[in-house]
């Protein structure tokens, strides 16, 4: 993230830059506003959940591409290239959990349906010569028990992403959080009614859903989507090594290593009412009947968390990263992608920081 600061760099050690926003986006495009010379304040709502707090913390291109997205594949693709650079500064390797995912199928439509994700993907803009992807090879279920031996008998068939891990999302805002910091950053625990009134040369709004009521223009809509947390006790089997991403019928289920533990995830309703956070018995229930029909070992462990975030999202399912006015720059309803998108977001953000300055 540093040394690529898009022309940012202001022209007085004065310039400050207030961000509205503590989730990963905002910390993201603040760091690598300080990174470019900016001082920067972060204001972060006690009160208000942030969305990747809840979350796989998955990074690839083939989970997320879907026939339709182009748009979207390629400004994820785009991402997953600069996060080796961000994980480089972070500095904490503890944060990534798993380098690979293995894209399984319980039966030969499951199978089937993912060779259809993977063509596109192929035949998108991760595989030209502009864009670097994943190794992904087709693999067999004898050759998925091979990689996984946790994994039941179930899977038929899938594929192997090399290179598209997974991070804790947690511990990823914490660093975040304290590399901005030590860069001199501030984050300050402060609700926010509007940005007229704060301090700061320019004022980055990234409060997730919370950014439609802090700048008219920018329409967004809640999805709601449930995770499970799992915990490892003295009986349970050995997690994966590996990202799952399983496809059981007609519904995804993702099995994400954490130390300790695993993430299972996730559901999705949409749009939905955004104070509408207590799960579901249906939901629950399906995430934990497809995962233990891939891994049946889960019984083992125990069910430590059931949480529920609410995604900020948009209609053409793209992010919205634009300047408003002269002072005011927006970068929200990223929905299922913003910690994939977040290496992106903060490059796109500094790029229009330099214009505006510039300006």
């Amino acid at each position: 993230m540093s040394g690529d600061d898009g022309g940012a760099r202001p022209r007085s050690d004065r310039a400050t830059l207030t961000v509205v926003g503590g989730g990963v986006i905002g910390l993201c495009c603040a760091l690598a506003a300080a990174d470019a010379g900016w001082r920067v304040t972060v204001l972060t709502d006690p009160d208000a959940p942030r969305a990747a707090d809840v979350a796989g913390g998955m990074l690839g291109s083939l989970g997320e591409g879907h026939p339709g997205e182009d748009v979207l594949l390629e400004i994820t693709a785009d991402s997953v290239r600069r996060w080796p650079a961000l994980l480089a500064r972070l500095a904490d390797p503890a944060i990534v959990v798993a380098t690979d995912s293995l894209f399984v199928g319980v039966t030969s439509a499951d199978v089937a349906v993912l060779a259809q994700l993977a063509r596109f993907v192929w035949s998108g803009p991760v595989g030209s010569e502009t864009v670097e992807r994943s190794v992904l090879r087709q693999v067999g279920g004898r050759e998925i028990r091979d990689l996984e031996p946790a994994l039941g008998p179930r899977p038929v068939g899938g594929f192997l992403a090399s290179g598209e891990g997974a991070v804790d999302n947690r511990m990823l805002l914490r660093a975040l959080e304290s590399a901005l910091v030590e860069r001199g950053g501030v984050v300050c625990a402060r609700r926010v009614d509007s940005p007229a009134g704060l301090d700061g040369d320019r004022i980055l709004v990234a409060a997730g859903l919370g950014t439609s009521k802090l700048v008219s223009g920018v329409d967004l809509y809640a999805a709601k989507g449930e995770i499970l947390r799992l915990t490892a006790n003295a009986w349970s089997v050995p997690g994966p090594r590996h990202v799952v991403r399983a496809r059981v019928g007609d519904r995804m289920v993702y099995l994400v290593p954490r130390s300790g533990g695993i993430v299972i995830g996730a559901t999705q309703y949409e749009p939905i009412d955004a104070a509408d956070r207590a799960p579901r018995v249906s939901g629950v229930a399906d995430l934990l009947a497809d995962a233990l029909e891939v891994m049946p070992g889960l019984r083992t462990y125990d069910l430590a968390e059931v949480s529920v975030g609410m995604r900020p999202c948009t209609a053409d399912g793209l992010p919205v990263v634009r300047a408003v006015d002269e002072r005011v720059i927006v970068a929200t309803g990223h929905g299922r992608n913003g910690i994939v998108l977040a290496p992106w977001t903060s490059h796109r953000f500094v790029e229009i920081l330099g214009e505006s300055w510039a300006d």
